[in-house]
C-alpha cells in the first residue's frame, strides 16, 4: 500500500486531505484522484458478508478504461452498483500485490490526469513523453 501513497504523492500539485478519518484523499486542484474508503455496505466479502475495510478508489479516464479494468479476469479492480456511471475503479489494498509497480504507477498517473486541469495535464504530459 505504500506504493500507492508514494506514487500519488509523486504527482505534481497534489494535496492530501484526511476528512475526519485516517484515510487519505489525494487531490489535484481540489479534485480527488485516489482515496481510501471506509467500510461500506456495497463492498463486501461474498463468503462472509463482512465489509471490506481496505478499498481504494482510483479515478479512470472514462467508462472504456473502467470496463477494461473491471472486466479483465486477471485484474483485481472491481466496481459496485454505487459506482455505476462514475469514472473510477475499486481495488482492495490486500490485492495490490497482483498489480506490478509499473502498472500501478500508470493507473495512478492516469487517475491524476483524469482529474487534473487541462493545463496541468498538458504540462505533465509534455515532460513525460516517450
Amino acid at each position: 500500500m505504500g506504493d500507492v501513497h508514494e506514487l500519488a504523492l509523486a504527482m505534481p500539485h497534489v494535496t492530501v486531505h484526511r476528512p475526519g478519518t485516517d484515510h487519505p484523499v489525494y487531490q489535484v486542484g481540489s479534485k480527488s484522484f485516489v482515496f481510501f474508503r471506509t467500510p461500506r455496505p456495497d463492498a463486501v466479502d461474498p463468503a462472509t458478508g463482512e465489509r471490506y475495510d481496505d478499498v481504494i478508489v482510483i479515478w479512470v479516464g472514462d467508462d472504456r478504461d473502467k470496463l477494461a479494468l473491471v472486466q479483465d479476469p486477471t485484474s483485481p479492480c472491481f466496481t459496485t452498483p454505487h459506482f455505476d456511471g462514475h469514472n473510477s475503479v475499486l481495488v482492495r489494498a490486500s490485492r495490490l500485490g497482483e498489480i506490478d509497480v509499473d502498472e500501478l504507477r500508470e493507473l495512478i498517473q492516469d487517475a491524476w490526469l483524469a482529474q487534473a486541469s487541462k493545463r496541468r495535464a498538458a504540462a505533465w504530459l509534455a515532460g513525460h513523453s516517450a
